[in-house]
């Protein structure tokens, strides 16, 4: 699932519309800054591992990278949820190329 020209989804088809339209605000917010602090920013791509269930809980795995004139800048999150997750991953970024 592309967001805009240079964002790209993977994983998050089983996600519902309200939860959706969420994670594609903050992505597109983290995406628009990382573009501001990057000089060569081409791609940002932001994928969601098979969630793991158990009983209780499920936990959602992200996994962020983005390549900055053809240098890649990855980060992994294992969270309980899923908007928290996605936010520390892309936070991650954030601060690694700031």
């Amino acid at each position: 699932m592309q967001l805009g020209g240079n964002i790209e989804l993977v994983g998050f088809e089983d996600i519902d519309g309200a939860s959706m339209i969420v994670l594609k605000k903050i992505i597109g917010n983290y995406g628009r800054r990382l573009s501001e602090l990057s000089d060569k920013f081409e791609k940002l791509s932001v994928t969601m591992k098979p969630i793991h269930e158990t009983e209780k809980s499920s936990k959602y795995e992200i996994h962020a990278k983005l390549v900055n004139g053809g240098k890649p800048t990855v980060s992994e999150v294992v969270e309980r949820n899923l908007f928290v997750a996605i936010d520390n991953a892309l936070k991650k970024i954030v601060n690694e190329i700031s």
